[in-house]
């Protein structure tokens, strides 16, 4: 979802800061598409990193012998990163 909404940003930035061409004495729009544009990249890079942090995984695998049976016991173990 932040990655979308980063793009959203990018583009509302870039629509006000190159196609309009609406001029008040109060605020300029063509920062105001800069700073969006800026804070649309920043908000996408923190998306991917927290994406790249959300699919890592944890692999554990074990290997023991039952003392009552003798037989050898494999376990296995996929954690996903909650974050």
């Amino acid at each position: 979802m932040s990655i979308g909404f980063g793009v959203f940003l990018f583009v509302v930035g870039a629509i006000l800061a190159f196609a309009v061409n609406v001029e008040f004495d109060w605020i300029a729009l063509s920062t105001v598409g800069w700073i969006l544009m800026a804070a649309g990249v920043i908000t996408v890079i923190i998306g991917i990193v927290l994406l790249a942090r959300r699919r890592q995984s944890i692999s554990t695998t074990r290997s023991a012998v039952d003392p009552a049976s003798g037989e050898q016991v494999t376990r296995r173990e996929n954690l996903s990163d909650p974050l």
